[in-house]
């Protein structure tokens, strides 16, 4: 098990489109938490591969790693040391960032990079390997889930709600290919923890979520 003080680390994990990040997000403002958005490292690496040109194969992007760093504070994304939260959450980069997250190269070292920047703190984060890889020992874990026609309208109403053109079945034919990629890549697939809360966002909103997770955490008499 990892060494670490006493401090509290939440991991939520779930499938794309689940409405994990927003809801990690909004509990960590409600708990005083640090909130880390370990899915936007991913997609910091695939932009730089994106922008650069750079071939989506394990070597090539092996070396690519050796010059790049991400770090992620005040809720925030920063590669090389520039801030480029604004720029990560494409579908295109998406693509990428899905593609990229299945080496085991990039997985190890986001793993690390993870761990450095939790330590010491009380943290939410949220990812596909949070409670089985990165922080099994976390002191609460929950996996939230959503049918994958659910999950696909919010991608699909986000992308909007952003200014980016979509199309419904494009949308729902990438998430079904990201369930996959995610769940049979050979080192560290999306899966529940055995000691996950699971949650079905399905017919729930957000804020019933988090009620639902700060709820159970404050009856555990840790808050």
């Amino acid at each position: 098990m990892l060494e670490r003080k006493k401090i509290m680390i939440i991991a939520i994990d779930g499938p794309s489109g689940a409405g994990k990040s927003t809801v990690a997000r909004l509990l960590s403002r409600e708990l005083g938490f640090e909130y880390i958005d370990t899915g936007a490292m991913y997609r910091a690496l695939a932009y730089k591969a994106y922008i650069n040109n750079i071939e989506v194969k394990e070597d090539t992007i092996d070396e690519m790693l050796e010059t790049t760093e991400v770090d992620y504070s005040d809720n925030k994304i920063f590669l090389d040391k520039m801030n480029v939260e604004s720029l990560i959450r494409s579908e295109e980069i998406s693509k990428y960032a899905s593609k990229i997250s299945a080496f085991k190269n990039v997985r190890t070292k986001m793993v690390e990079l993870q761990r450095n920047i939790a330590k010491n703190k009380n943290v939410i984060l949220d990812g596909r390997d949070i409670g089985t890889k990165v922080f099994p020992d976390a002191d609460f874990k929950f996996f939230i889930t959503a049918s994958v026609e659910t999950r696909a309208e919010r991608r699909y109403e986000q992308l909007l709600a952003g200014g980016t053109a979509a199309d419904r079945d494009n949308v729902l034919e990438d998430i079904k290919k990201r369930d996959i990629n995610d769940s049979t890549r050979e080192f560290s697939p999306l899966k529940k923890a055995d000691d996950a809360i699971l949650i079905d966002t399905t017919h729930m909103e957000i804020n019933e979520v988090v009620r639902k997770i700060k709820d159970f955490v404050g009856g555990q008499n840790v808050l």
